[in-house]
């Protein structure tokens, strides 16, 4: 005969209570979305405008390209000189390879580069960390032995000494040819599948799509080895790529990234959804399951 044990009052009356507190919490908790969406004003943080390309199709998709002069400075030189030279308008997009890259340029490989673009830069694919402020994860990574978001939020990963961008979604590389060449900034592709971190510290990266990879992700995925377009009838013609302050002033956009406390509560959400569809917080986060806010600056 099993014993029946007598619970105090209070037990009974504190189970039902902290559960409904439990369920409150979980309730009140917020997404990451909803982080972002009530950030206040000064939690957002402006995009230089000098730092800004815009890529337009010829069919008239758009694509906002920001550049990470902080950690290549060299190759970001060029490709300021190469858009602003309009060198890139009527080249196309070449290559389109399924969850990896897009990746664009000269077809030819024969068009001559603008005047003062320095044909062989040096290996920019890590710098010290002298400079930069970084506010590191705290989990662990398979490819770095920590990662963080330097100001501005670029997603970085370190070995402790030298500091390098990760390839996550929507960044934006170097193309080149076998070491010792690392390209000169005329060749770029940007991220459009699962993170390729093995690429990290291999290639230049220079900077990120901050609005539009949609124009640049959908395109037709190419047929010929490693996604290159077989035909020339298939590349995909680009308009112009040239920097935010040659377009029309009408055209002008600005640009925000989200930081401060705001970023803080966002990356801690992302690691750990309590808002209510998640029953199980992760734990912890990617570097790059953490994609940075950015918006259009409100007038």
């Amino acid at each position: 005969m099993k014993t029946m044990v007598a619970l105090p009052l209070v037990a009974l009356i504190a189970i039902p209570v902290a559960l409904y507190a439990l369920s409150d919490s979980k309730t009140e908790a917020k997404a990451p979305s909803e982080i972002a969406a009530e950030a206040p004003a000064g939690d957002w943080e402006d995009i230089p405008a000098s730092d800004l390309l815009v890529m337009e199709t010829a069919e008239g998709g758009q694509a906002i390209i920001q550049l990470a002069p902080e950690f290549a400075p060299v190759h970001v030189d060029n490709i300021r000189k190469i858009a602003a030279a309009r060198w890139w308008d009527g080249t196309s997009i070449n290559r389109v390879q399924d969850n990896y890259v897009v990746q664009w340029g000269d077809a030819t490989e024969k068009k001559t580069l603008p005047i003062g673009v320095v044909a062989e830069p040096p290996e920019e694919y890590t710098r010290g960390t002298k400079g930069l402020e970084i506010e590191w994860l705290g989990w662990p990574d398979p490819y770095a032995k920590k990662t963080g978001f330097a100001k501005g939020g670029w997603p970085v990963g370190s070995d402790g000494k030298a500091v390098w961008l990760t390839h996550c979604y929507g960044m934006v590389g170097v193309g080149r040819n076998l070491a010792p060449d690392t390209g000169s900034g005329a060749e770029l592709y940007a991220v459009i599948g699962h993170a390729p971190r093995h690429l990290d510290r291999n290639i230049a990266t220079v900077g990120r799509v901050i609005a539009g990879i949609e124009f640049l992700a959908s395109r037709p995925r190419g047929t010929a080895a490693l996604g290159f377009y077989d035909k020339p009838g298939e590349r995909i013609a680009i308009g112009s790529l040239k920097p935010m302050s040659a377009m029309e002033p009408g055209a002008q956009s600005a640009w925000q990234v989200l930081s401060g406390k705001s970023f803080a509560a966002y990356r801690e959400a992302r690691a750990n959804r309590r808002d209510p569809f998640f029953n199980v917080p992760a734990g912890g986060a990617d570097v790059c399951n953490i994609p940075v806010p950015v918006r259009r600056k409100p007038v």
